[in-house]
């Protein structure tokens, strides 16, 4: 269980970082996209990413933290892996305040120092467990969820513009729920190379893009801190109650209010940091964006 609970606190941290290089390279590239004339926002800002180291580097912590949350879910329940990743909005804003200059208040302080007490009450009460194979139905519903997410990433991106960050990062956040649950219950098989034929694992794959690409669309229409805590918000809720419900994840024996409260704490202190970069200090430090107009 020790090996799952630094895995998931590992993915934490890389996927902080990964929010701050990201909004910087978005916004370098939204900028760059709107002094080319004739290109079209979408493709000038994808354009624009692939040129953008700050971006490069936050995506390759995205997919260590990937690998490393993968792991942590084949032995921990989804309720305790989901809130320990949610936990990387602390990280982003630390880093925020370290390098960009971002303040941090004293409210601020008081909600990472409430995630990282619900952090410890989860550690105490996860119960360790063991990956299974997802029943047929539950199967199925993974792989047509992925045009379900595609339907609400069209429908995020034509949302008016004072919603369309919170709308795509839900929908980016959608798409990591199934990413949790689709690693939660994918068995590996032998051979590996069976996985490319796994529909579990294609599904994952999509899930994945999907959600990087959302992501990166609610990063260049708003705040990095408040897209970042609606992802995590809806990619820590859905997957700890579908592993509740249908997963057969549970907390250690007489653990279960400890587990609560842990969840509660962390998730709570998550999003007591949306408020976080919501001011004049985030959009100097280009930590907010605008996709040109198309």
């Amino acid at each position: 269980m020790t090996a799952g609970l630094l895995s998931a606190l590992a993915a934490a941290a890389c996927y902080g970082a990964a929010a701050v290089l990201q909004a910087i390279g978005v916004r370098r590239a939204a900028e760059k996209g709107r002094a080319g004339a004739g290109r079209s926002a979408l493709a000038g800002l994808v354009r624009g990413l692939a040129g953008q180291w700050p971006y490069l580097v936050g995506l390759a912590l995205d997919l260590v933290g990937f690998a490393t949350s993968v792991v942590a879910l084949r032995t921990l329940p989804l309720f305790a892996v989901q809130a320990a990743v949610a936990s990387s909005i602390a990280v982003t804003a630390l880093l925020a305040h370290w390098t960009l200059g971002v303040a941090l208040r004293r409210a601020e302080l008081i909600a990472m120092v409430v995630l990282g007490a619900g952090l410890v009450l989860l550690a105490m009460s996860a119960q360790p467990e063991r990956a299974a194979a997802a029943p047929r139905w539950l199967s199925i519903l993974l792989v047509a969820g992925v045009g379900g997410v595609l339907a609400a990433a069209f429908a995020s991106a034509r949302a008016p513009r004072g919603y369309a960050s919170a709308a795509l990062a839900t929908a980016a956040g959608l798409a990591f729920t199934g990413v949790g649950v689709a690693a939660r219950v994918l068995v590996v098989p032998h051979p590996l190379w069976r996985l490319l034929l796994a529909p579990v694992a294609l599904a994952l794959a999509a899930y994945g893009v999907i959600g990087l690409l959302l992501y990166a669309a609610a990063l260049d229409r708003g705040s990095v801190t408040t897209a970042t805590a609606i992802l995590f918000a809806v990619e820590t809720v859905l997957p700890a109650g579908i592993g509740l419900a249908l997963l057969g994840d549970r907390a250690r024996s007489g653990f279960a209010g400890v587990a609560a409260a842990g969840f509660a704490c962390t998730l709570g202190g998550a999003m007591a940091l949306a408020r976080h970069g919501n001011g004049e200090a985030a959009d100097a430090d280009g930590l907010s964006g605008a996709l040109p107009p198309t």
